[in-house]
């Protein structure tokens, strides 16, 4: 199986439907209540899949949500297993997701130039 082949986007999209209510049940108080699932990738093979995760909060929610995911990471392949019928069941590493804050980040520095060059037009 290709890596963009559709079954393997099909797979990817399942799985990452599948964790996100998984991760949603999950009781682990370490895991914040915002936190979303933003990508899966599965390998071709269904040997290994990387996990996305976004979590709203301070660097210590994100780590804490971190650690709780990374101990309950065969919880979560065991009931990954029960609700998908694939051959493989993927072994998962979590990884966190930055992006949300990186476009927050641009989209400040973007508003503080627009302001500094509106500003310098407007003494002219």
């Amino acid at each position: 199986m290709r890596k963009n082949s559709p079954k393997n986007l099909r797979i990817n999209q399942e799985v990452m439907r599948e964790l996100s209510g998984i991760i949603r049940e999950l009781k682990d108080p370490r895991i914040g209540p915002m936190t979303s699932v933003m990508d899966a990738y599965v390998a071709p093979d269904l040997k290994t899949c990387k996990v996305f995760i976004s979590v709203l909060g301070d660097e210590k929610a994100q780590k804490d949500t971190m650690d709780g995911l990374n101990s309950a990471k065969g919880f979560i392949r065991h009931e990954l297993a029960a609700r998908l019928n694939l051959r493989n069941t993927p072994e998962l590493t979590f990884e966190l997701d930055r992006s949300i804050e990186r476009g927050v980040e641009m989209s400040k520095l973007i508003d503080e130039v627009r302001t500094k060059d509106e500003e310098s037009h407007g003494e002219h």
